[in-house]
């Protein structure tokens, strides 16, 4: 993985956790060093309310904010980078069906087969808040969504099942086996040990499968 896929994978993973912000500031400079936006930054922040909540998100974007104020005043002028195209006046629900339709084609029915019935609501809320409102944002590249998503979620450790569905989502828009592996060697310093070896398993499950399917 390049230098700023590094940097957006650490950004993502300290932001998830939300216990390191000295650390997350350190990596936002190096995020912003390596070739990330202002805009790409904040947009990696972002998607981790979908992850980790609010909270986080909010800590994270705080921590950018005081960031770009030190870097101003040492003179250093950043790129503020591409917004993201206005999709207020979208159909909201159709939208995040199609973005999750993109990473895997038989997602949307899975997730309505599995809570339709029990909590029509989370279908709702998944599909509107976490697809059509921040996945279908279109100035931060496909690829580097799936990095932020998947360091976060194996950097928590909590939610195998969304990682497993991330990992494969990463390989069905072009990311590799090898910086998949390279995202689960970097957590080893930001989460630990544990993390990255529960991803590394993870991983294989997903390659088995792919295997076994084709």
């Amino acid at each position: 993985m390049d230098l700023k896929s590094k940097e957006i994978a650490v950004v993502a993973a300290l932001t998830a956790m939300g216990n390191a912000q000295p650390q997350l500031k350190v990596h936002i400079n190096g995020a912003l060093n390596t070739g990330s936006t202002i805009n790409e930054v904040k947009e990696v922040i972002l998607q981790m309310s979908v992850y980790s909540g609010f909270p986080s998100a909010i800590n994270g974007m705080n921590a950018l904010k005081e960031v770009l104020k030190e870097r101003q005043e040492h003179g250093i002028k950043d790129e503020i980078g591409e917004t993201a195209t206005d999709t207020t006046q979208i159909d909201r629900l159709k939208s995040g069906e199609q973005e999750l339709s993109k990473l895997d084609s038989l997602q949307v029915d899975r997730l309505k087969n599995a809570y339709n019935d029990f909590s029509p609501e989370l279908v709702k809320f998944t599909l509107e808040y976490g697809y059509a409102d921040i996945f279908s944002r279109d100035n931060l590249s496909e690829k580097h969504r799936q990095i932020a998503t998947i360091s976060a979620l194996t950097a928590l450790g909590t939610a195998q099942p969304q990682l497993k569905f991330h990992i494969n989502a990463g390989m069905n828009i072009g990311l590799t086996e090898t910086e998949i592996k390279e995202i689960m060697l970097l957590l080893t310093v930001y989460s630990g040990f544990p993390s990255a070896i529960n991803g590394i398993n993870t991983l294989k499950e997903v390659i088995e499968k792919r295997k076994d399917e084709k």
